[in-house]
Order: structure tokens, then sequence, then C-alpha cells
């Protein structure tokens, strides 16, 4: 395999799907066939830190956010040139992508650009269509997501781009996220023990659809009178959540647990009878789901999941097996089921069953990582 260089904004600590997708991919390939070209975020010891425990280099630009400018593509094939790296891969196609002329030129022999949910909203506007296609025209594969992320983005590439896309998706630590996670712990620390729990663990921001959750709420209550919506996360939406919660009159039964460190997440996962994020599109497709690995972490820790329609957010659910979907801004359709997996504890454990059963047989990062490794 050739060395690789990942050049991404989307690199921990900064927090985030596509973050843990890209540094994920990167811990499973050998050190020594690794550099990151990554944006800084924020504090710079912090950073520091993180970058000193990898097993691999990586190069930190001075820029929080990276774009395809002369310098930066200057630099980054000034460190494909140094460390002898025969292949790229960008964490996310754009807009990064649009150095890939540029790199081969420098002694890229493969480059493989990864699509995520906005590189579809990408696909919707003329502007950004172009540049797609430019991206596409310069890397050897795109990656998909699923079909939703890959229809939306063959449509603007063309068809002999399209026919070079190959899905790669995220991974699940089934290690790490497993029924017997520590959910007990986490009940008894927030004084939740022997009461149902609806959990939901994301970025509190509006696709993800809290307020659907919190306006189906009573609902849930009448059947469910002791109910307790597990909040998990933190994000720039939590005021407003926090009020609708207090106007909803619900406030007393809603726990917002804010922010939780990442090696702490599966207990907060296995903190739930049932996981619910019913995600919505919004900005006319231009705020999308991508894929949606929150539902396919819950189905490894054992729970079943009620999931919304957003884009490529049903990939992750097999209607019926591991859980339901639901229209993202139906209350009702998500009440209902919601009461009705609180109110069947066999429903339960064999939604939650299959759920492992999948993850184990398709999601693993290792044969994810072999699938990456090939294209490399």
């Amino acid at each position: 395999m050739h060395k690789t260089l990942i050049v991404t904004n989307d690199f921990p600590p900064r927090p985030g799907g596509i973050q843990t997708f890209v540094h994920s991919m990167a811990l499973r390939m050998r050190p020594e066939d690794v550099v990151v070209y990554a944006s800084t975020w924020r504090d710079g010891s912090e950073v520091r830190k993180f970058d000193a425990q990898q097993p691999f280099q990586v190069v930190r630009d001075r820029t929080k956010i990276m774009v395809p400018t002369p310098r930066v593509t200057r630099r980054a094939a000034e460190i494909l040139r140094a460390e002898d790296c025969g292949s790229v891969w960008f964490g996310a196609a754009a807009p990064l992508g649009l150095m890939a002329p540029q790199l081969r030129r420098a002694g890229a022999e493969r480059i493989v650009g990864m699509t995520h949910g906005h590189e579809a909203a990408w696909a919707q506007l003329p502007a950004s269509r172009q540049l797609l296609r430019r991206i596409g025209a310069g890397t050897d594969t795109l990656t998909y997501l699923g079909e939703y992320t890959r229809s939306r983005i063959a449509s603007a590439v063309g068809p002999a781009v399209a026919a070079r896309m190959v899905q790669v998706t995220p991974g699940v630590d089934e290690q790490l996220f497993h029924p017997d996670s520590g959910g007990a712990e986490v009940r008894a620390k927030l004084g939740l023990t022997d009461r149902p729990v609806v959990v939901c663990v994301s970025r509190l921001v509006p696709r993800k659809g809290q307020d659907t959750l919190i306006r189906s709420w009573p609902r849930v209550l009448r059947a469910f009178p002791d109910a307790v919506l597990l909040v998990v996360g933190g994000g720039p939406y939590r005021a407003d959540l926090e009020k609708l919660a207090a106007q909803t009159g619900v406030a007393a039964s809603v726990v917002f647990t804010g922010a939780v460190p990442w090696e702490e997440l599966p207990a907060h996962y296995g903190a739930g009878d049932v996981y619910a994020m019913p995600c919505r599109t919004r900005r006319g497709g231009l705020d999308v789901e991508g894929l949606g690995i929150v539902y396919l972490e819950a189905s490894a820790t054992g729970l079943p999941v009620v999931a919304g329609d957003s884009g490529g957010a049903p990939d992750a659910v097999l209607e019926g097996e591991t859980g339901y979907v639901v229209p993202g801004r139906d209350t009702a359709a998500l009440a209902e089921r919601l009461t009705t997996l609180l109110g069947d504890p066999a429903l339960r454990a064999r939604m939650g069953a299959a759920g492992r059963a999948w993850v184990d047989s398709t999601w693993r990062w290792d044969l994810l990582a072999d699938r990456l490794a090939g294209l490399l």
C-alpha cells in the first residue's frame, strides 16, 4: 500500500461525525503509512496534546478552516513530496478535492475523495455543482455513504465519474459499543433507575430533531407518566430546546446532560431503553443527514432505534427489524413508535439483538477500513 496523505478539515479534537470517521479510519492504517494534513481547532494546547497522542504524524495548517487556496495547495504538495506519499485521501471531497490536479502533478498516484451529506447538498446548486464535477474529474474514486447521497452526487459529476463511485461508510467499534456498556451506572447517577428512558445522543442542532422529540413527549407521558427523555450532547440549540421543554410543560421529564467525553458515550446510549433521533431535511435539501452513524452505535449497544427520514438516515435502519423510520416532523407518528417500543420489552429485545447482529456483520470498522485500503 502507498503511504497516504490525508487532507482534511474534519479531524479531532474538533467534534463531529466526519471527524470521527476520518480519525477511526486513520487509526486502522499502519502508522508509518499515514500523514495527516489538517486544520487547527480552538486552543492550540488542546490540539498539540491530541496530536502528540496519535501513532502517526499530524501536520496542522495555521487556519481553522482550510480551503484550496494556492498556499494550502502548495503546502499539501510539499508534504506529499517530503513524505513520499503515493496516495491522497480527502476526508471530505468538497472543497479540498479541488486540489487534486495539483497533487497529482506533485506525484500522487491514487486520489480518493470521501463524500458526505454536504456534497449531496452541493449537487443541488448550479455553482457548487460545477465545482463538484471538477472534484470528481480530478479524483480516481469518490466514495458515498448510501443510495441517497450517491444518486444526488452522481447526477452532478456525470456518468463516467459516477461509474467509479464506491460505497465507504463510517463504521462502529463493536467492542466499545455493546449492551453492557455501563448504562445502569449512568441511570443511577442521573436518578433514572426503574424509569422508561428514551435517549437521543447527538449534536444539538435543528436538523437532528430534538425539538420534535420534545413536542411529542406529552403524548408519551400520557402512556408512560414516569418516562424520561435523556438528551445527550452539546450544541447551539440547547437553550431553545430547554425553553421549548418548559413551554410544552415537560421540562421535569427531560434531562439534558450537555456534551460528554467520547469514552462515556457508549454508557449514555446504554442508559436508554429506546434510541430516537427524528432528523429532518432543512433549507430546501441543503441541510440533510448523510447517514446517521448514531443509529448504528445505538444498535450496537442493543437498543431499538427510531430515525427521521432525512437524507441517508434510513440507510442506517432495517425497517421493522432494528427499528423504525418516521417523518422527521410528525410528532404523532414519533410518539406512536416510542410508546409501542416502551410498552413491549420483547420487541425491544428482539430489535436490539437484530441491530447488534447487523452491526457485527456489516458495519464493523475493520471491514470498512479494508475497503478504503483497497481504494488507496
